[in-house]
């Protein structure tokens, strides 16, 4: 979603990661230990303070950067499932949080309790997509860009 775009842009060394293992169930709190499983052991080979950038399932990952203060972007975040929650109250790093009214796992107010930093897209599913000409999506790509840019901008990453 040009998240990493904007990371690489400002001379950081992108990390794409894609699940290698079979996923538990969704909705249950080991799926955040499965996720850190995957997620910890690139984090320890980058080594320094990186930027972690999550969509979805991967904001599981807001344990790891709770526990280790990473910043971090997180698009369409899971506000439903209790343990991200958790690990997003715990968090003593900025974070982002991007997400659509329309998205089922997405809560406007958990987001804005949570950080001050939150893109909130009237109508946008969990694909970030809106009602009407598909052009009107790609404009909230845009958003998007504009939005982790500025979060960026305002915790001075990098630093």
């Amino acid at each position: 979603m040009y998240s990493g775009d904007v990371a690489e842009q400002r001379g950081a060394s992108v990390h794409r990661h894609s699940w290698s293992r079979e996923l538990p169930e969704l909705d249950q709190p080991e799926i955040e230990g499965w996720v850190g499983g995957e997620i910890d052991p690139l984090i320890d080979t980058i080594g320094g303070r990186p930027l972690l950038i999550g969509k979805s399932l991967g904001t599981n990952a807001a344990a790891i950067a709770a526990e280790r203060s990473l910043p971090a972007v997180w698009l369409t975040p899971l506000l439903t499932l209790p343990w991200v929650v958790a690990a997003l109250s715990r968090a003593t790093a900025p974070f982002l949080l991007v997400g659509g009214t329309a998205d089922r796992v997405w809560d406007g107010a958990v987001a804005r309790r949570l950080t001050p930093h939150v893109l909130e897209v009237e109508g946008a599913d969990h694909g970030l997509y809106v009602p009407g000409p598909l052009t009107d999506s790609v404009a909230v790509l845009g958003r998007v860009v504009v939005a982790v840019e500025e979060f960026l901008d305002a915790i001075g990453w990098p630093s």
